[in-house]
């Protein structure tokens, strides 16, 4: 009972003064939100890379040409890759589950008058297991369409919302470039990838096909692509697979043992998770700086508790002459205190939840994903403040002789 008494004396106290309560609370407000909001970046961050890297269809590898080296320098020219090449990494590479040959070119799809300009990608189905990539509905290029390269396609589906809308899409005939192809599969959603491109919107040919009827074919490596996916086993080691497709590219183009290597090798996993780590580093960061306006306000605080112990003295001196004990009025400016630093937490996470919740689904603000243990960890540093920086102008109260302070002008 004494103690609700002297809760409601201190948020009486508060209220008499609430503009100066309010812009008191307003750095544990800043704070509090700061925190939240970094930490739930962070955590964001890491969700949506653990989502493309799903999306990649786990661990993956891109192996593409690089510049020929001549004499030191670079050559105009590009070694490229080629078909063959995917086929001995998924042969003789260990922990190696598929390699898929990748060609694509640019153009225009044209079904009735609606039209839609696409990445064409010539493929074989060996990149639907590299990418996790499911057919939603239809079916995958059979061996023959593959090998003779049929005018047959697989599209996304962002093209199929684009070109059929609710219409059937499998079956119709639709004309790329300047040739008709049957939709024979609509791919499942992919959503965004790391760069923010729409997977969605593709549209695939048999390689064969696209190698023929778009991009030609090259004399001097009739089989070239334009990169190899390549896809590892769960809980195979990145590094050892890694080190055995240079070796086997090396070995296959003959390279000299002090020479360039003509490809590039790139674990797309472990780039967007550095990525992600150089993110949370930087976002953990800031943090720490959001947590310095929590030491600001607690400072702030402090100097408020101390200007109200000042000016309320006579009422401190007359409560002391009507029985009040110095841990009582230790109490009442410690639970001010607490109020003040308890309140503007609170203040404070709802801000941050705001800001998240709009960031998700309005793009307003700050997207990402708040954990509950930090919003617990940040009310409860607010009242540890609270008690750290009141507890000097409360001491200061509680030792106050009642005839000085009832004479106190």
């Amino acid at each position: 009972m004494k103690l609700f008494i002297l809760l409601k004396t201190a948020t009486t106290a508060l209220r008499v003064n609430l503009l100066r309560s309010f812009l008191t609370m307003l750095g544990i407000i800043i704070g509090v939100a700061a925190v939240i909001i970094m930490v739930a970046m962070g955590a964001g961050a890491q969700q949506k890379v653990d989502e493309q890297i799903k999306s990649l269809g786990g661990n993956v590898f891109f192996v593409t040409g690089s510049f020929r080296a001549s004499g030191g320098a670079r050559a105009s020219s590009v070694v490229k890759i080629n078909e063959d090449d995917a086929n001995l990494i998924e042969k003789q590479v260990p922990g190696v589950e598929s390699a898929a040959p990748y060609l694509s070119a640019n153009g225009q799809v044209i079904y009735g008058n609606l039209n839609w300009s696409t990445e064409i990608s010539g493929i074989d189905n060996r990149y639907f297991v590299v990418r996790d990539w499911p057919i939603a509905t239809g079916r995958e290029f059979s061996t023959q369409e593959i090998n003779s390269g049929a005018k047959v396609a697989i599209i996304g589906e962002r093209i199929r919302q684009e070109l059929f809308g609710v219409s059937e899409a499998l079956g119709q005939t639709i004309r790329v470039k300047n040739f008709n192809v049957t939709v024979v599969g609509v791919l499942a959603a992919k959503g965004q990838d790391a760069r923010g491109e729409d997977q969605d919107d593709v549209l695939f040919l048999p390689i064969k096909t696209v190698r023929n009827k778009i991009t030609g074919i090259d004399s001097t490596n009739p089989k070239s692509v334009r990169f190899i996916q390549v896809s590892a086993y769960d809980g195979e080691d990145m590094d050892y697979i890694e080190t055995e497709m240079t070796r086997l590219l090396r070995q296959r183009m003959r390279i000299p043992v002090n020479g360039d290597d003509m490809f590039r090798i790139r674990n797309v996993s472990e780039m967007i998770a550095t990525r992600a780590e150089t993110m949370q580093v930087f976002n953990t960061l800031l943090a720490w700086v959001a947590s310095v306006s929590l030491v600001v306000g607690g400072i702030g605080i402090m100097n408020i508790m101390l200007v109200s112990v000042t000016e309320r003295t006579r009422e401190i001196g007359l409560r002391m002459a009507v029985g009040a004990k110095p841990a009582d009025i230790l109490t009442q400016f410690l639970i001010e205190s607490i109020v003040l630093c308890g309140l503007g937490g609170a203040i404070g996470v709802v801000i941050a939840y705001l800001f998240v919740f709009l960031g998700n689904n309005y793009g307003i603000g700050a997207g990402g994903v708040i954990d509950s243990d930090v919003v617990l960890l940040s009310l409860g540093f607010s009242a540890f403040i609270g008690v750290f920086f009141g507890y000097y102008p409360a001491l200061k109260a509680s030792r106050l002789e009642p005839i000085d302070a009832l004479r106190y002008e």
